[in-house]
């Protein structure tokens, strides 16, 4: 995410709720992510919890990068 997104976050996501959900969930999935890739062994099951997560992590920025191209159009 570049300086002017994350502006954009920081301006609107007190305002919008949703906008400010999604932020959250994509800060959620970011550390869940990153705590099972700093593992040197991850058990099937985590594996599977890893891919889940980073579909669900990239399906969220999909969402928040809609959100974002719409609020810069806007702005302008």
């Amino acid at each position: 995410m570049d300086q002017h997104e994350l502006d954009l976050l920081e301006k609107y996501a007190a305002k919008d709720p949703e906008l400010k959900s999604l932020w959250d969930d994509h800060v959620l999935y970011e550390k869940q992510v990153e705590k099972l890739e700093s593992k040197s062994y991850r058990t099937p099951t985590e594996e599977q919890t890893l891919k889940q997560l980073k579909k669900q992590k990239l399906e969220n920025k999909t969402q928040l990068m809609d959100m974002l191209d719409r609020l810069k159009k806007e702005d302008c």
